[in-house]
């Protein structure tokens, strides 16, 4: 048996070589590296995909946040909703911008943002949301959008771990993850379902005039060359990344398929499990699993992190401490015991192996070796 990786993008690249190749090698012959004609091909293939209107490339998933906040011109001081159980970037780019980050728990089973803690995060100062469609699931929009639009706030959804996830609303009208909100962000890091050989991130919107302000503000707040309307940034996504995103978009649903066999493989081994909660589908979307992340009951998740780890199974613990107890975010006031379940998920959580190419006798030994520790 080959060694087991927690994504294995070599053999991913080797099932599609002659496609990424011939891709990266016509950008080579091009020489068009920056904004060649890949990027612009790329982006209008992700709006037909995602059913966005409008898709803006730029260079990583932080970056995207950061424009978004940047193009709904929130200042200084304004308050912006985010769970406490995410990635550092969501909240980093609201530190930057000079924005207060308003923290809120969520969930214990869906870990997404707990939509009864809006309610709680009212103010004077908040001008935006940022749902995060963690681990390959979109948060409860219908909700979270209903509560921006009676409290005239903004809605930034960061996607990054959900693209291809699709949301079903309770009239039945469904949209893709990244295309609910009033902005969309994307990563395309190489680990991500979409995921390029390098950094990359992209945009989405239906409002054309808050498209042209995301376009201009990525582009050193210009339309027209050396022409400055804004201040902006220097935030492009390389010819080359768009060149291989183009070949990867075209296998995203067999990705998203795959990963989903994985994931049900790993219900039914680990169903009515004492010690090993998997992780509840939400109602109403579809789950892309970025990650597949059980909690530990019972027993100690590092020690059985540690014991996978000495056989050969490598685990993830995504995240370990929650945003509101981060160093770097303590000066806003938070204390241990103000996000109950995030504090909770942070000391169970552990994230399996699941990739596209799994094996199933890799599978199958990660599953025996879990329940093995719980028996020995």
């Amino acid at each position: 048996m080959t060694s087991i990786q927690m994504v294995d993008l070599r053999t991913q690249y080797e099932q599609i070589k002659a496609e990424v190749d011939q891709a990266i090698q016509q950008v080579l012959d091009t020489t068009a590296f920056i904004n060649g004609p890949d990027v612009k091909a790329f982006s209008a293939e992700l709006a037909d995909y995602t059913g966005a209107r409008f898709v803006i490339p730029c260079a990583n998933g932080t970056d995207a946040l950061q424009i978004a906040m940047m193009a709904l011109g929130f200042k200084p001081g304004d308050e912006i909703i985010v769970p406490t159980f995410t990635y550092v970037a969501t909240v980093e780019v609201i530190a930057l911008l000079g924005l207060k980050p308003k923290f809120v728990d969520v969930l214990p089973d869906t870990y997404e943002l707990d939509p009864k803690a809006l309610e709680d995060s009212k103010g004077p100062r908040v001008v935006g949301i940022v749902p995060v469609h963690l681990y390959g699931q979109c948060s409860n929009m219908e909700f979270i959008l209903d509560f921006a639009r009676k409290n005239n706030l903004k809605v930034i959804e960061d996607t990054a771990q959900a693209i291809g996830a699709v949301y079903t609303f309770s009239d039945g009208r469904k949209a893709q993850a990244g295309t609910m909100g009033n902005v969309g962000t994307t990563s395309f890091f190489p680990s991500k379902n979409l995921g390029c050989y390098g950094d990359g991130g992209a945009m989405f919107t239906n409002d054309p005039d808050l498209a042209e302000a995301l376009r201009m503000i990525a582009n050193h707040g210009q339309k027209k060359k050396y022409y400055h309307d804004s201040i902006g940034v220097n935030s492009r996504l390389d010819t080359l990344q768009a060149a291989i995103l183009r070949v990867k978009l075209q296998h995203l649903d067999r990705y998203s398929a795959s990963r989903n066999e994985v994931a049900d493989r790993y219900d039914k081994a680990f169903v009515n499990h004492p010690n090993i909660k998997t992780p509840k589908r939400a109602a109403n979307s579809t789950h892309v699993f970025h990650q597949y992340t059980v909690q530990v009951e019972g027993a100690s998740r590092d020690e059985l992190k540690a014991y996978l780890q000495e056989n050969g199974v490598p685990t993830m613990v995504y995240y370990p401490v929650p945003l509101h107890r981060q160093n770097a975010y303590l000066e806003y006031g938070y204390s241990d015991g103000d996000f109950p379940i995030a504090e909770s998920l942070c000391k169970k959580v552990l994230s399996l192996p699941i990739h596209t190419e799994m094996k199933s006798e890799q599978q199958e030994f990660i599953i025996n070796t879990i329940k093995f520790f719980f028996t020995k």
